[in-house]
């Protein structure tokens, strides 16, 4: 009897001591946090991810962003006082100094200079003020609702403040654009205008985390550490979000880790056509998936996947382009919904008398 005391609590030991991975949600130090896949936009964790906090230094994806987008990279910028003598971490411009707006993007993402985001919004805005207009309209167009920006580097303000979930929203965006993610992705960088090189200050891409594509940090002592970051294994990308977090970089980690080991890209619908029975009928209708859907799910999860598929007879009739819709539901709530084209539209065009001729042709010289 003894004997299987003892073992009971062994096992007891063991089993708490390595827990079965998948269940726990994983423990971060940060107030604030997010985890989400970047395609679909599921949030797969999150802690208090509404709630609206200081940001600190991560403002600027949205002033590199909207620089990257204004198609001024190539121009050259006059540099301001207004923009050498602001406080905080610094690039170290010069009054007057002549630089490609480029440059001062790569110093803003890469070394955090506040001196780079006035000048860059100087020079795209017309004004720090006008620029940073410019940022709230971005920000209100991208569904960043809990999210209203004082100016372009971060430091703290009253009216300025933001969302773990808002700049999760803001990255996934950003990464979108094949500029942005170069330069978040980049480690180091040079400046004509410089004789030494800017090493990126986001170690998870320099030190940290192999699978880690970009990102952006920021620090103030009333916002504490935030971190914006990006991750991409097995062909799914993360970006993990934390606002006033001691211990930042073991927590992006912590959050890729468990994302990646937790969930798989899975397909949840497949190109090609498809054969639907009509309600209330004994006919039935080929239709047409343009894509492969693809959606983060657990391997519990796509147990639990159902599909409704709805058709409108008016524009099967009519051989409208879009004749229905698939919704994806996960346990009941849906999670996507897949438009069903016409055939027809996705059918190879007759080349027509002329290609015949050719055709006909090059049988008969032997080109074919």
């Amino acid at each position: 009897m003894r004997f299987f005391a003892v073992l009971l609590i062994t096992l007891l030991i063991f089993t708490l001591s390595f827990p079965i991975i998948g269940h726990a949600s994983p423990s971060v130090s940060a107030n604030n946090a997010i985890l989400i896949e970047k395609d679909t936009g599921r949030v797969l964790y999150e802690k208090q991810a509404h709630e609206k906090k200081l940001i600190a230094s991560i403002t600027k994806i949205m002033t590199a962003l909207i620089a990257v987008e204004s198609g001024k990279l190539n121009e050259m910028t006059s540099v301001s006082k207004r923009a050498v003598y602001t406080e905080g971490s610094s690039i170290y411009l010069e009054q007057g100094e002549k630089i490609k707006l480029e440059d001062l993007v790569y110093g803003l993402m890469l070394r955090s200079g506040n001196d780079a985001a006035v000048a860059i919004s100087e020079h795209v805005g017309g004004s720090v003020e006008g620029f940073v207009h410019v940022m709230n309209d971005k920000a209100k167009w991208l569904g960043m609702t809990n999210t209203n920006f004082e100016n372009p580097h971060g430091l703290d303000g009253e009216h300025h403040y933001s969302t773990a979930y808002d700049m999760a929203l803001l990255m996934r965006y950003a990464i979108s654009n094949e500029k942005f993610q170069k330069i978040t992705e980049t480690t180091t960088y040079k400046s004509d205008n410089r004789t030494y090189s800017w090493k990126n200050k986001n170690k998870l891409l320099t030190m940290f985390y192999e699978y880690c594509t970009g990102g952006k940090t920021g620090f103030t002592k009333a916002a504490g550490r935030t971190l914006v970051s990006s991750a991409e294994k097995d062909g799914m990308e993360l970006i993990a979000v934390t606002l006033d977090a001691p211990d930042d970089w073991r927590d992006h980690m912590k959050l890729f880790d468990w994302g990646f080991e937790n969930y798989n890209m899975e397909s949840i619908a497949s190109k090609g056509m498809v054969e639907y029975n009509l309600k209330d009928s004994d006919e039935s209708v080929i239709g047409y998936i343009q894509s492969d859907i693809l959606f983060p799910l657990t391997n519990t999860e796509k147990e639990h996947l159902d599909k409704k598929n709805f058709l409108r007879k008016d524009a099967i009739k009519t051989n409208e382009e879009i004749i229905g819709k698939s919704i994806i539901y996960l346990n009941t709530e849906p999670i996507t919904e897949v438009p069903i084209f016409t055939l027809e539209k996705f059918k190879e065009p007759k080349e027509g008398l002329f290609s015949d001729l050719i055709s006909i042709v090059k049988n008969v010289v032997g080109l074919s």
